[in-house]
């Protein structure tokens, strides 16, 4: 307990009086124990590790010091009491228990107080050692005592000890060696800081660290206030703790150490990721998947809905998605057949569903989805193409899937964090997580709510079918027990209670079991549940029950749909493709859950095919109608508007042009309902394919024909065959003028869905129109004079040119071939006239007459053209 008052004394001082009191208590913790008599001298002694030596207002030792204080104190006297050297007396006790100690201040009586202190001293700590040391806290053999060189100082603000001891000089600096010498003796000091230079007025101090904070308690204690002499000049000690950590260390200590500090921090980050993060994220993913987030889900809703707005409402039908579509649309029916296969069964592959756009791929597929109930996430590749940064495409994938929370801005951390660090430590931290690796981390997550996805619904049906189970149980059970009934063979034994007690006891039925031989009559066959069929209906019930419980782990497996699958918009989104096509590869590997994958192009099933190089892919293909499917289906829609369903030749024949194509026929359907006859229908139609084809084929100017993927004379050269022709050869159209043997023309021409490329076992075969409507489109721009004289000119143009880079290489080489000629002699020549140089002449000479012909075939034909230029139009 620290004292409230302040003590001045010095180190020895005489008393010229005799003032004697009894022993007693303070209440600042001052143990008074007797008065000074005349012609003495007093000092002070320092006795440590008496109490704990409190490091911080959080250190609870310091109430054990509390606790036992009276003890020790009393203790430390009878030890000091002992003492007789030099009248050696002591007057109080003073606990510092901050400090861990108590200050002693005794009276002796010596003509050399200096001596007097030193033998006190040795004496003191020697009579310590007979006793096992001084009094502790924590044992004997613990605490010394110390002379008091300076003069004691009780403070009690927050200052507590540390093992570093700030000493500072009023005064001349004393040297380093001096301080050692003088502060050895209480503790191994480890290192002395020098002094350093302080602004005007402020005392030069220098810093002494302590092996142990008992030392620097003592120092602090012991040397306060000491005086040093030399050379005619003094300087006054001042000692205070000083704190291990400084301002600004630990900062100063994680900047120094990027090395260790980055990697740490990242790990912990990571882990906190993995932790916490991820389990919400895959409980938000398995909350989209089975509407927890959807109010529309919720049973309140529906029974509010059914009473209130169903009720007021008028009940209206979507001409767009009439039940007869199955009947009328008979091309769809074998593909849902083998989707609904592929859904039927545990997946082992992957289903890849492909056709033109407007085929009814995503139509078909919602209803097979809708009619089966299955649980179904769907992943769009357009939308996710249209992002215009990686972090947009991770954003578009976790808002497409319910991941959730997704902190995008932490990619731009990483990467400054990895400038950063190439300029810290040389080289790059390795923080940045690329494009594939945070498409697979969100995959991942993903997967695993869809494998909690798929035990959620597994154990709903497994309590399903364990009810239905008890209830044919219980069904059974009842049917026999009525059975029985008729038979006369069943009692419950609890109706002998009405029985009565003693003598009318004896009126109940009994407990013991009945049997067939107590039946009262002929048994009648009311329900086949004699003795010898149960076992037979057990049975038969088991094994159903076991083919619902494989059915019912089939409808709980939940269905990845990826919308769009087709690589456009660059080296990212291809990336993108590669890493679903993994992720669903390891889906169906793993029967996690069934995987479909819808595309527009049957050539993009080549990225799956890389993921499963062992398994082949279920194909789902979808073409256009056949003309009387279609032709019913306008109908029955037309029919269902409320329209005439009695067609016209000329309507026939118009509604034929435009093919099997879902989207056409749907915009005709459209455009009748606006009022439009069927004829300016399709004349609409066809009018805007060739303002779109001409776009799309040949670009707006120079600039958008330079970015397209062919060139226009590519374009030029086969949608003018396929106004002629239903169908091309490929490699024909491949090996010829202006593609020599260049396929990614013709495959992104495939992809825009300007051409389509049929296949013949396996290879490609024949080009025709993109959509069927197309094949008019071509012949509207065949028909065009203006534009056919301008695209024919530019395909002459470039072939004038093949034809005189072949003439001027044929010259080449006949010159080449007539040096060679001009070296030989004339009977050599004569005898050798059918050598291999004449043959080549020959030939040259052939081929550029040919060559020239064309050129001057193409030049007259050019004529023609710009004649037709000339007239305008």
């Amino acid at each position: 307990m620290l004292a409230k008052n302040a003590i001045n004394l010095t180190t020895i001082r005489h008393i010229s009086f005799v003032h004697l009191r009894p022993s007693w208590r303070t209440g600042q913790g001052l143990r008074k124990l007797t008065g000074s008599s005349m012609n003495t001298h007093e000092g002070w002694l320092f006795v440590d590790s008496v109490f704990p030596i409190r490091l911080g207002t959080w250190d609870l030792r310091y109430y054990i010091g509390v606790l036992r204080e009276e003890t020790l104190l009393e203790t430390l006297e009878t030890r000091l009491s002992a003492m007789k050297t030099h009248d050696f007396n002591v007057l109080s006790l003073e606990p510092y228990q901050k400090d861990g100690g108590v200050f002693v201040k005794f009276s002796y009586s010596a003509t050399d107080p200096h001596n007097a202190l030193e033998r006190i001293e040795n004496d003191l700590k020697e009579e310590a050692n007979k006793h096992g040391g001084m009094p502790s806290w924590a044992g004997p053999g613990v605490g010394s005592v110390w002379l008091v060189k300076g003069r004691p100082w009780r403070e009690d603000m927050n200052r507590y000890p540390s093992g570093i001891i700030k000493v500072a000089f009023e005064g001349p600096d004393v040297q380093e060696e001096s301080l050692y010498n003088l502060l050895r003796p209480y503790g191994r000091i480890y290192h002395i800081f020098p002094p350093a230079s302080v602004p005007t007025g402020t005392l030069r101090s220098t810093d002494i660290a302590f092996h142990r904070v008992r030392a620097a308690t003592i120092v602090r204690n012991v040397v306060h206030g000491y005086n040093i002499s030399k050379n005619g000049s003094t300087t006054r000690l001042h000692t205070t703790y000083q704190r291990h950590i400084q301002a600004h260390v630990i900062r100063d200590w994680l900047t120094s150490h990027p090395r260790i500090v980055l990697p740490i921090v990242f790990f912990l980050l990571g882990t906190l990721t993995y932790t916490i993060f991820d389990p919400v994220r895959a409980l938000f993913v398995e909350g989209k998947m089975l509407n927890w987030f959807d109010y529309r889900e919720y049973g309140i809703y529906k029974w509010l809905r059914t009473k209130t707005l169903d009720r007021l409402s008028i009940a209206s039908v979507d001409m767009d998605t009439v039940t007869a579509d199955q009947d009328v649309w008979k091309e769809r029916k074998d593909a849902e057949v083998i989707l609904r296969n592929y859904l039927s069964d545990l997946p082992t592959t992957v289903a890849f569903v492909h056709g033109p756009q407007g085929s009814g791929k995503s139509r078909m597929l919602s209803t097979v989805l809708r009619d089966f109930g299955r649980k179904a996430i769907v992943i769009d590749c357009a939308e996710l193409n249209k992002a215009t940064s990686d972090s947009g495409l991770v954003a578009a994938l976790a808002q497409q899937t319910g991941y959730r929370p997704i902190f995008t801005f932490l990619n731009s951390l990483s990467s400054m964090i990895d400038i950063a660090s190439m300029g810290l430590i040389g080289q790059k931290a390795g923080f940045t997580t690329s494009l594939p690796d945070q498409l697979k981390q969100i995959l991942e997550v993903v997967g695993t709510a869809l494998k909690s996805v798929n035990q959620s619904l597994r154990s709903d049906a497994k309590r399903k079918v364990k009810a239905e189970r008890e209830a044919e149980v219980r069904k059974a059970a009842d049917a026999r027990r009525r059975n029985r009934i008729r038979r006369g063979i069943w009692h419950d034994g609890r109706l002998d209670c009405v029985a009565g007690t003693g003598v009318m006891s004896e009126l109940g039925f009994g407990d013991e079991a009945c049997n067939d031989a107590d039946s009262d009559s002929a048994e009648v066959d009311v329900l086949p549940m004699e003795e010898g069929n149960e076992k037979i209906a057990e049975d038969m019930l088991a094994r159903k029950q076991r083919s619902v419980e494989e059915l019912q782990a089939i409808s709980a497996l939940p269905v990845v749909v990826i919308k769009n699958f087709a690589a456009r918009g660059g080296a990212n989104r291809e990336e993108l493709l590669k890493v679903l096509s993994q992720w669903a590869a390891t889906l169906v590997d793993n029967q996690i859950a069934h995987v479909i994958i819808v595309s527009d192009n049957r050539e993009n099933a080549k990225l799956l095919a890389r993921a499963l190089p062992s398994k082949p892919l279920n194909s789902i293909a979808l073409y256009d109608a056949d003309a009387p499917s279609a032709l019913s289906f306008v109908k029955e829609r037309l029919r269902d508007a409320g329209l005439t369903t009695d067609l016209t030749r000329g309507q026939i024949a118009c509604i034929e042009r435009l093919g099997g194509r879902a989207s056409d026929l749907a915009s005709l359907i459209h455009k009748v309902r606006s009022g439009q006859s069927i004829e300016e229908a399709v004349e609409d139609i066809i009018s805007r394919g060739v303002g779109e084809l001409r776009k799309n084929a040949f670009g707006e100017d120079i600039d958008d024909a330079k970015s397209l993927p062919w060139s226009r004379e590519q374009a030029w050269t086969v949608l003018k065959q396929l106004s002629q022709k239903a169908e091309l050869p490929y490699y024909d159209v491949l090996s010829g003028f202006p593609f020599k043997g260049d396929e990614l023309p013709l495959r992104s021409m495939e992809h825009t869905e300007l051409i389509s490329i049929g296949t013949l076992n396996g290879r490609p075969s024949t080009i025709r129109p993109g959509r069927p409507v197309y094949k008019y489109v071509f012949e509207r721009l065949v028909n065009d004079p203006v534009f056919r004289a301008t695209q024919d000119l530019a395909v002459n143009e470039r072939q004038i040119s093949s034809a005189e880079s072949t003439i001027k290489a044929c010259e080449a080489e006949l010159a080449t071939l007539g040096d060679i000629s001009s070296g030989e002699r004339f009977f050599q020549t004569l005898w050798r006239s059918r050598r291999a140089p004449a043959e080549r002449k020959r030939y040259l000479l052939r081929k550029m007459y040919a060559a020239q012909m064309r050129v001057l075939a193409l030049e007259k034909q050019d004529a023609e053209l710009r004649k037709i230029l000339a007239k305008g139009g």
